[in-house]
């Protein structure tokens, strides 16, 4: 198992033909586990974003800088640590994207995948991991496999996703919302529900062998990983 294989994050490309996507797709999982989705144009992203929650937006520049600048402030305004990235022609246009708040402008090598799924890795990075060691605590994710001071705590399936993916963002909070569009490849098909029954399990399984918690409740706003 390589040393990207559990990481999960929901992408969204907006202006690529079908064709495209599905190549990007296939650099992108060398890396990690992701879910893709494909707007055809500024519009219909939004009706994507409106109800989804991303991690990171790769939009291909169609020269219309005002349609361009509201949406980057909304996705911005939704969700502030989403990455934006922009795939131009235009060289001279770099310093203009930068000014609306996208994270990263890649030029000329837009019919290049492979590249684009590199420059992808570079920006989200800083999420990557297959262990998280706290003290006595050990979550070993690529194995799935929870410690503590050498005692197995077991978790299964989504519960153990659950906990693997807030413990990678600790100290953020994330609503049911976001968790469920982060870990489900439809999730509106999904409940709260089955968030908050996950994450009793996790709670009741973890506190029988730690004693404590280590998953809490931000009221009104949701949950996070807090050792």
């Amino acid at each position: 198992m390589s040393f990207f294989d559990w990481k999960r994050m929901r992408i969204l490309t907006v202006g690529f033909n079908d064709e495209y996507v599905k190549e990007l797709e296939k650099e992108l999982e060398k890396y990690f586990i992701c879910i893709v989705d494909n707007a055809k144009d500024m519009y219909d992203a939004t009706n994507f974003t409106d109800f989804r929650h991303y991690e990171l937006v790769i939009i291909v520049d169609e020269g219309i800088k005002f349609s361009l600048e509201r949406y980057v402030n909304e996705v911005k305004k939704k969700k502030s640590e989403t990455k934006i990235i922009i795939l131009t022609a235009n060289i001279m246009a770099q310093s203009s994207f930068f000014d609306l708040g996208v994270d990263d402008v890649v030029c000329n090598h837009c019919d290049h995948p492979d590249l684009i799924a590199a420059r992808v890795l570079s920006n989200m990075r800083h999420l990557f991991g297959t262990h998280v060691n706290i003290e006595k605590l050990v979550i070993d994710i690529a194995n799935k496999k929870i410690e503590y001071d050498e005692k197995i705590v077991s978790l299964n399936g989504k519960t153990f996703d659950i906990l693997a993916y807030l413990a990678l963002r600790k100290q953020r909070v994330f609503s049911k919302d976001e968790i469920i569009n982060a870990l489900w490849e439809e999730p509106e098909y999904v409940s709260d529900n089955t968030v908050e029954v996950a994450i009793n399990q996790i709670r009741k399984r973890l506190k029988s062998i730690l004693g404590f918690q280590v998953i809490h409740t931000v009221r009104r706003r949701g949950y996070k990983f807090s050792y």
